[in-house]
């Protein structure tokens, strides 16, 4: 009676983990074609709003890659993952930094490439769980795997969260600065990469001290990276 209850248990299981599989290419392959006009985080970000009172109103407009700035896109690579291009997904060597540092006493810094943030926000839940983080990395493998690398950075560009409710670089530039995603200006683009790390807390428009000396670190890694021209290693 165990061994027949644990092999019925074991097919449902392995049932359930092919379905999963196939489930999470199908949709990876589907997001590959389809514009992206919503995002796991959006999601949660409108559902907590509900929980605390509230009706958050998400701003968010898909562009595609011939509309979003070239400026937009060297500035997040140069400001989030300059190994973007030439990676399959995880920069090794950020990370046995990050576990150096951390070794050493230090913070456990962030190592998460722009794949795993595309992933992560396009699927995922926020928070920090061992679950999500083996999650994160079978999407991030997908995504390598189905996707050109222009296409991730296309579908990063168009969810990320640049504000309070405001997502996608076209919302963010007419959020900031007034403007549309494709005319942003390489000060203007500096500056909404700069504040990637912490959205919701700083602002583009009315930069502080730390924020612009952010934008002006992303400004010089964008020259040292050969400026737009950088952009032919995703082909």
């Amino acid at each position: 009676m165990p061994s027949g209850w644990l092999r019925t248990s074991l097919r449902y299981l392995l049932i359930a983990m092919g379905a999963f599989v196939g489930l999470s290419i199908l949709l990876v392959l589907v997001f590959r074609f389809v514009p992206v006009f919503g995002s796991m985080v959006m999601v949660e970000r409108k559902v907590s709003s509900w929980f605390d009172g509230d009706n958050l109103a998400i701003e968010q407009q898909w562009e595609p890659w011939s509309r979003l700035s070239d400026n937009a896109k060297v500035a997040v690579m140069a400001g989030e993952d300059q190994r973007f291009p030439d990676h399959w997904g995880f920069d090794v060597s950020q990370i046995k930094r990050s576990i150096t540092s951390w070794s050493d006493g230090g913070d456990l810094r962030g190592a998460s490439t722009l794949s795993q943030q595309t992933a992560r926000n396009l699927f995922l839940w926020t928070g920090r769980s061992w679950i999500r983080k083996g999650l994160e990395a079978w999407f991030t493998l997908l995504l390598e795997a189905l996707w050109p690398k222009q296409r991730i950075l296309e579908v990063y560009l168009n969810i990320a969260e640049w504000d309070t409710g405001v997502f996608g670089l076209e919302a963010a530039a007419q959020h900031y600065f007034g403007t549309s995603a494709a005319n942003l200006s390489v000060s203007q683009a500096s500056r909404l990469a700069a504040i990637l790390p912490n959205p919701r807390g700083w602002s583009a428009s009315r930069p502080s001290a730390h924020v612009q000396q952010r934008s002006a670190w992303i400004q010089r890694q964008m020259r040292n990276l050969g400026g737009i021209d950088f952009l032919q290693r995703l082909d």
